[in-house]
């Protein structure tokens, strides 16, 4: 009969199982519950600085549930926006590894503000520079960065566009930092535009990864992130 000193793991076996046990808990949590991210662009200034690291959460999204009004979200590049440096993520062969199990945050996403969700129509800008959905305008003077002329100004030459209504499936996005934010503003066909594709504003619902919910690096920037409440005021879409 086992002694029961000989059924009691080694120190270094103990070791791996306790590595394992935690690398598969990181995939779980990863793949369900929350990813670490970088902010990979100054788009979202003033909240978010690049290479800040933010944390998202999955579960808001399980199911049926998509993302609301007002919601910071990260998503999959839906096929163009991103280029250069903001495709890149870790560079370092351990922190590579240990971004694709969670440790570790990843790159080659985009972060941006929903502004409007299916059937919404957009609208910039008011008298006073702001930007319109279904008609009610938004007080955004809280979260975005200082503007010039209006808090639309993405594409550049223009302060009066509408986008809309979005469809099933779809959201349209834009960043805090307006002048700054290649997002659903600047992928827009306006009537001057001949080289843009149809359609390519839009960032389907099924590229999102998680919302937004934490500000965790720098330590001295930490902050918990929460809905705006200028959008609670949005009508139903007509």
């Amino acid at each position: 009969m086992s002694s029961s000193g000989s059924r009691r793991l080694n120190v270094w076996q103990e070791t791996v199982l306790l590595l394992a046990i935690a690398l598969v808990l990181a995939i779980v949590t990863k793949a369900f519950f929350v990813q670490a991210f970088y902010i990979p662009s100054g788009s979202m200034e003033p909240g978010f600085v690049k290479n800040d690291r933010i944390l998202v959460q999955k579960v808001s999204y399980w199911g049926p549930n998509s993302p609301s009004r007002g919601d910071i979200v990260v998503f999959k590049d839906p096929g163009d926006w991103l280029t250069g440096p903001e495709t890149a993520g870790p560079s370092n062969p351990v922190a590579k590894l240990m971004s694709r199990v969670g440790l570790y945050p990843a790159g080659g996403h985009l972060v941006k503000r929903v502004i409007g969700i299916a059937g919404d129509t957009i609208t910039c800008c008011d008298d006073q520079g702001r930007i319109s959905v279904n008609g009610q305008p938004l007080d955004e003077g809280d979260y975005i960065a200082p503007q010039t002329r209006c808090n639309g100004p993405m594409p550049a030459t223009t302060c009066h566009w509408s986008a809309g209504p979005v469809p099933d499936g779809d959201l349209f996005v834009m960043g805090d930092n307006r002048a700054q934010s290649a997002d659903s503003s600047e992928h827009m066909c306006t009537s001057k535009d001949t080289g843009c594709t149809p359609g390519d504003e839009w960032v389907g619902t099924d590229l999102v990864v998680g919302k937004v919910f934490a500000l965790i690096w720098p330590l001295g920037h930490f902050e918990l992130i929460h809905r705006p409440a200028t959008f609670a005021d949005i009508p139903d879409a007509g």
